[in-house]
């Protein structure tokens, strides 16, 4: 599994922004990543400065919003429904989906319950389970 560091991640938003601009070609998980950047026009002045942003902390407690992170989290989630894994993600997926007949609200949805057992996990100290990931997206679908 490709675990990269804070500062590879950063650097492939950057080097697929480039890449694109450039019109060079782009390969494997680039192409999922410029998906993600064309959704997300708000941070295209950010990867065209990357000596500002490469090492910028983003604080929340200041409300600051990563962008690197909520970038990643849809790659993430794209990584997972192309090989529905956790098994049942893409089940899910569609019925969120087929709620909100939008497919960017569907990945931020799917995103926040990401991110809770993500925090679960390391509030934990345990290893991402995918029942507290699937009990929060189960509780979407059925409130609308």
């Amino acid at each position: 599994m490709f675990t990269p560091t804070r500062d590879q991640a950063r650097q492939l938003f950057f080097d697929t922004w480039v890449k694109y601009q450039r019109q060079e070609m782009l390969m494997g998980i680039e192409q999922i990543v410029l998906e993600v950047i064309l959704q997300h026009p708000e941070y295209h002045d950010m990867l065209e400065n990357a000596e500002v942003y490469r090492d910028k902390d983003f604080l929340p407690e200041m409300g600051d919003t990563n962008p690197f992170l909520h970038m990643g989290m849809h790659v993430a989630i794209k990584e997972q429904l192309s090989i529905n894994q956790p098994i049942g993600i893409c089940d899910r997926y569609s019925s969120l989906l087929q709620q909100t007949e939008d497919e960017h609200e569907t990945l931020h949805k799917i995103m926040e319950c990401l991110a809770e057992m993500l925090w679960q996990s390391q509030r934990n100290k345990s290893a991402p389970d995918a029942t507290v990931y699937f009990d929060c997206l189960d509780k979407q679908i059925v409130s609308k």
